[in-house]
């Protein structure tokens, strides 16, 4: 790849860490309710973008593209409510690597038996690389070091998935406290107890559904950008605007709720409204010039990233064997991309 190619899939996967770290930051309070909030604001402001582009491009949509369209918002939709599900139960660096990990393990499943793909060794290697990290990854370790980070407020968390009690859908027993199982997201009290491997155990599940979705919109939206020609960033637009539409009905009912996560998760709503579509655009600038299987793999690199960003910012603990198993999921997905 060229220096400027290298530069955009880099500053890329940065920005999909980051988002990703406000999303773990923000997922003390139900998820829908930060969902709405980062799909209206990434409606708005990418809006004027999207429709130069259109009047530039004039592109020709037909009633499938149209479809699609629709269909990658409602995949993405089940994306983000698992992903915020498995923050509010686990740490960023065990959730982020298992479930990007195991959406590109999963892609490539499907194209195996789906689309007939026969890998080579080394793609078959690449597999194995994946699925020992993931498993790794996934070992119960020690607790994160305790400690509010700076500037994060705790909603309680009255609501999960879909606005479900607290706890429902991710199998928190009744009457347990809100931020018991919150993780690090909004820091654990100085002194409050290790979060039990039960959690950890669930936020894992809950990791390898985001990535059963992940490969979904994956091979969706593949569709529809190479069989359809429906424009990349059209594709990719479309999904805040559906999930807008999508969780109104959930939402604007409990507004009072809806202002107070907005005012605790500002800077949170709003650095994820700007970084998920950046992240996604930046990648489709490096392939406007550079081969997919050269962008798509080293995009992975984000995984390193989130880890990373788990310790410093989150002072989540097992740095070196979260690190050695995200590497070699990095590792494992190049090698599925080259073999």
């Amino acid at each position: 790849m060229s220096p400027t190619a290298i530069a955009l899939v880099l500053v890329a996967a940065l920005a999909h860490a980051s988002w990703n770290l406000f999303s773990k930051q923000a997922a003390t309070t139900g998820a829908v309710f930060f969902i709405w909030l980062v799909a209206a604001w990434a409606t708005a402001l990418y809006a004027p973008v999207v429709l130069i582009s259109v009047l530039v491009s004039r592109p020709q949509l037909s009633g499938a593209s149209w479809l699609f369209m629709a269909g990658t918002g409602v995949l993405q939709a089940a994306y983000f409510l698992f992903l915020q599900s498995g923050y509010r139960l686990g740490d960023l660096s065990l959730v982020y690597p298992i479930g990007r990990g195991s959406g590109a393990l999963l892609a490539a499943l499907a194209g195996i038996l789906l689309l007939a793909e026969r890998p080579g060794p080394v793609g078959i290697a690449g597999i194995a690389c994946i699925v020992a990290g993931i498993a790794a990854i996934g070992l119960p370790g020690r607790s994160s070091r305790p400690g509010r980070p700076a500037g994060i407020t705790t909603v309680p968390d009255t609501g999960n998935l879909a606005g479900t009690p607290a706890g429902a859908a991710a199998g928190t027993p009744a009457g347990t406290p809100a931020g018991a199982t919150a993780g690090a997201a909004a820091g654990a009290p100085a002194g409050a107890p290790a979060a039990r491997p039960a959690s950890a155990l669930k936020a894992a599940a809950f990791a390898v559904a985001t990535g059963v979705f992940i490969a979904s919109y994956t091979l969706w939206d593949k569709h529809a950008v190479s069989t359809l020609k429906t424009p990349p960033l059209l594709q990719g637009y479309a999904a805040f605007p559906v999930m807008l539409a999508a969780f109104a009905p959930l939402v604007l009912r409990d507004r009072q709720r809806l202002a107070g996560v907005w005012r605790s998760f500002r800077p949170q709503v709003l650095g994820a409204a700007v970084l998920a579509p950046l992240a996604y655009i930046l990648v489709l600038a490096a392939l406007s010039f550079t081969a997919v299987s050269a962008v798509a793999p080293a995009r992975e690199v984000s995984v390193l990233f989130g880890v990373l960003l788990g310790r410093k910012m989150l002072g989540e603990g097992s740095l070196p064997r979260r690190l050695a198993a995200a590497a070699a999921i990095v590792a494992g997905i190049v090698a599925i991309a080259v073999g």
